[in-house]
């Protein structure tokens, strides 16, 4: 392929509806658009109207309504400034005390994005209605275009309160932790929704000697893969390998799919590169382990010694903890196939044991030193053995107790540790009880 391949509008316009909650510029922009058709309305309106009174409007002279106007327009653009400055240093915090992949959590928020538009709408309304402020001193101002700006500048204003108060929140690493989890519960959900009419399939995993290698040709993160498009690019009796998984980084060159045998459709090779999107930066449309990376990030910055907050490692532990309790009893498709004998294969894609890794690996490296956050994890291992021996998943299980066995040799090796410290988190790892069961 010479020409750089453009994934399938499907993909594009769900990439691009995720651009746009984590964009500061398109959604502000929209309202300015509406501030612009406003102001267009309104003056259109009052020419039409003229002097005749209208119900529930201001009525004022010319001179006090483009004082008001201007004051108005005025106030708005340098409350901007103040918001832009509070948007930017509440940025600057996200990246300094979590993480800077927790940035776009702050950026998508979408009562930022719209007092943001509010406030540059309600300026650029206010400087479009000026010069149809026209006439004597004492001559009657359009009574809706005056009326408009009142009701933008108090709604603004209370959009204003109201976005400084969300901001106090959502500094909280628990309104944080919240809704990260909760954009990773949703993910998990998307993938426990097969696409219709494919089931699972026991296919080889192994390509044989003649196959189709399709490589992608631009280097950025696999952000997603719409497998009903990819088994359609191919004839039936067609299998493709996905050489890559959501989440992974690719170089350019490198192979994203094998197809055997291969197609004699000179158009295959480009509708199978359309349907795996890859993207500059890493997202969340498919990928559940960049929530766990962003839960861990944040944690591991707490354990550090800039840092040193490990009650906020807890509150994040118990959070990647109610995140895999629903991961762990969730199954992977690793083969799919459709009605005509096309089959979809994923072998990259990770495993339970490599969530559970990616989930507790650096964190139990790092809670050692710190008693409360090893009883966090200790606790929340725990609990998640118990939930899958309920689930009927005990695979998990051999998994889970090694994390518990590393732990606490880590706990062992730390020096500085009060013996009674780590007998009571060695106590607690020999408890069988469910931590859950308060009434102990």
């Amino acid at each position: 392929m010479s020409e750089r391949t453009k994934p399938a509008f499907a993909l594009r316009l769900a990439a691009g509806a995720y651009r746009f909650r984590e964009s500061l510029f398109l959604l502000p922009t929209l309202v300015v658009a509406g501030g612009l058709a406003l102001a267009a309305l309104t003056t259109r309106i009052d020419d039409a109207i003229g002097d005749r009174p209208i119900p529930l409007t201001v009525s004022m002279d010319t001179t006090a309504a483009t004082w008001l106007v201007s004051t108005v327009a005025g106030a708005m653009i340098t409350t901007a400034g103040v918001v832009f400055s509070l948007t930017v240093v509440s940025l600057q915090l996200a990246s300094s005390q979590f993480s800077p992949r927790v940035m776009r959590s702050f950026i998508r928020d979408r009562l930022s994005q719209l007092v943001i538009g509010l406030l540059v709408a309600t300026f650029v309304y206010c400087v479009l209605t000026l010069p149809s402020l026209r006439g004597e001193g004492t001559g009657p101002a359009p009574r809706v275009s005056v009326t408009v700006a009142i009701v933008l500048a108090v709604v603004t204003v209370v959009a204003i309160i109201a976005h400084l108060d969300h901001l106090a929140h959502r500094l909280q690493v628990g309104h944080l932790a919240r809704d990260i989890a909760a954009e990773g519960l949703a993910v998990i959900g998307r993938i426990r929704a097969e696409p219709r009419g494919l089931t699972r399939s026991e296919a080889a995993l192994t390509p044989p000697a003649s196959v189709l290698r399709v490589h992608t040709d631009t280097g950025g993160w696999v952000s997603q893969v719409d497998t009903a498009r990819l088994l359609a690019a191919v004839p039936a009796g067609t299998t493709v390998r996905l050489e890559t998984r959501v989440g992974a980084y690719l170089h350019q060159g490198e192979p994203l799919v094998t197809v055997w045998p291969p197609p004699l459709d000179d158009g295959a090779e480009r509708a199978l590169a359309a349907a795996v999107a890859v993207s500059d930066s890493r997202t969340m449309q498919q990928d559940v382990d960049f929530a766990l990376r962003q839960l861990v990030d944040v944690g591991l910055r707490a354990l550090s010694a800039a840092i040193n907050d490990p009650s906020t490692a807890v509150e994040v532990t118990l959070r990647v903890g109610g995140l895999m309790r629903e991961l762990l009893v969730t199954d992977f498709a690793r083969a799919v196939t459709d009605g005509r004998g096309r089959v979809f294969v994923r072998p990259w894609d990770l495993d339970h044991t490599e969530y559970i890794a990616h989930a507790f690996d650096q964190l139990r490296q790092a809670a050692p030193p710190q008693p409360q956050v090893v009883a966090a994890l200790l606790r929340v291992l725990r609990m998640l053995i118990a939930h899958v021996e309920q689930a009927g998943r005990p695979e998990h299980v051999p998994a889970l107790r090694a994390q518990i066995d590393l732990l606490l040799d880590g706990v062992d090796a730390q020096s500085g540790l009060h013996p009674h410290d780590v007998a009571r988190l060695h106590a607690m790892a020999a408890d069988a009880t469910d931590p859950a069961e308060h009434g102990r």
